[in-house]
């Protein structure tokens, strides 16, 4: 009998933690190897944002706090959420946790009985349907293919609902496709939803500011208040602050779910790091301009990528709305061979062999649930994006 779990047994690590790791690995062993799996922006930490923790450290603020996020960055985020998305939260209404992922993870474990069923369209980010299966929950994965724009539809998600739904996870704009949801594409679901009263919706909004060519984001409460009373609204200050390594997410919801999201916490992490939550009051409340400015990098980077990869043989690229991924389809080279030898069956043999004979690290598409693609994280410089684009057009070619 083993040792453990056996909930261990319905989930994997991350796929695109692994893709880093590797290519970590290699390239201290002396390989030539471009990374572009990692979620993070290149950009540092504001000074500003960077002076508002090292005061905290100064003036001593480095004790427990309450489990959830202390007073000041409640009324920060509560601010946040009216001024940004017309969405009135009190301090009770808001919990704060070590990155969003710990806010999403709290939630559903929360709120999962066995049988209960989590509906994600895919291509999604890659812990959704791991987090869903620790809680106890199944995941309902409905695939949203390029030809909708990675978007999934009213009657997709109609068809999909259940008497055993419990949530529905919406995130606009996506992780790994860049793909946003205008308002009124987001109207159409948000009008099936409130035909199932059942049915939750948690949204992670963690890209919300890292939006491109006119794209105006909006959130489903924001869209349809008649969902307000069942809608747990997740951000956090990681993408748009470049600030992954402090690890601040937050959420607003209903007060029961909060205090629920509370209790566990409270048993599991506790609170935040105290000089994290500090340096996160001085992103929410401090000057914004440089996201405008760090935008219009990321939108350089995404043109210069999206143009070079569809001048590969074999590879199709949308343009994306927003995030900073892009996840171009392979279809054209399934059944091609590498001049190594491969056979490309998949996108995770695809990956691989990109990795091992060109030294350009992607992550393959079936870890986010649609193939035949992989993802391109373009948050890092021009110069390295040209090189690894090259790159891919010469593996491209070179397939017979």
């Amino acid at each position: 009998m083993s040792f453990l779990s056996a909930t261990l047994d319905r989930v994997k690590p991350s796929p695109t933690i692994a893709v880093s790791t590797l290519a970590a690995e290699l390239k201290a062993a002396g390989r030539d190897v471009i990374g572009l799996g990692a979620g993070e922006p290149d950009f540092d930490t504001p000074d500003n944002i960077k002076q508002a923790g090292k005061d905290a450290i100064d003036a001593g603020k480095t004790k427990y706090t309450a489990p959830d996020g202390m007073p000041e960055l409640k009324a920060a985020i509560c601010d946040k959420f009216r001024r940004e998305n017309g969405l009135d939260y009190a301090p009770g209404q808001i919990s704060v946790g070590t990155g969003g992922k710990q806010i999403l993870y709290n939630a559903l474990m929360a709120t999962l009985n066995p049988g209960d069923e989590v509906i994600i369209p895919a291509p999604y980010w890659v812990s959704y349907p791991d987090m869903v299966l620790l809680a106890g929950g199944e995941p309902v994965v409905v695939e949203c293919p390029i030809e909708t724009g990675f978007r999934m539809t009213p009657e997709q998600l109609e068809a999909a609902i259940t008497p055993k739904t419990k949530w529905l996870i919406f995130n606009s704009p996506s992780n790994p496709t860049g793909a946003g949801y205008s308002r009124d594409q987001l109207k159409a679901l948000t009008d099936v939803l409130m035909r199932h009263p059942h049915v939750w919706v948690m949204t992670d909004d963690m890209y919300e500011h890292l939006a491109y060519d006119g794209f105006e984001f909006c959130t489903p409460a924001e869209v349809e208040p008649g969902l307000y009373d069942r809608t747990l609204t997740c951000n956090g200050v990681s993408k748009a602050y470049a600030m992954t390594g402090w690890r601040i997410g937050y959420a607003g919801g209903p007060v029961e779910l909060i205090s629920a999201m509370r209790k566990i916490q409270s048993q599991s992490t506790s609170n935040p790091c105290s000089i994290s939550q500090w340096a996160a009051v001085e992103a929410l409340n401090g000057p914004q301009d440089f996201i405008a400015e760090n935008n219009k990098a990321f939108v350089r980077r995404r043109n210069l990528v999206v143009e070079m990869l569809n001048a590969a043989e074999g590879l199709d690229c949308p343009v994306p709305d927003g995030a900073f991924y892009v996840y171009p389809s392979i279809k054209g080279c399934i059944g091609k061979t590498t001049p190594a030898g491969v056979k490309i069956t998949d996108d995770e043999v695809f990956a691989k062999a990109l990795l091992e004979e060109t030294g350009v690290a992607v992550v393959f598409g079936a870890a986010f649930g649609l193939s035949p693609n992989f993802r391109v994280s373009y948050a890092t410089s021009d110069a390295a994006l040209k090189e690894a684009c090259t790159r891919i057009q010469g593996f491209c070619a070179a397939l017979a």
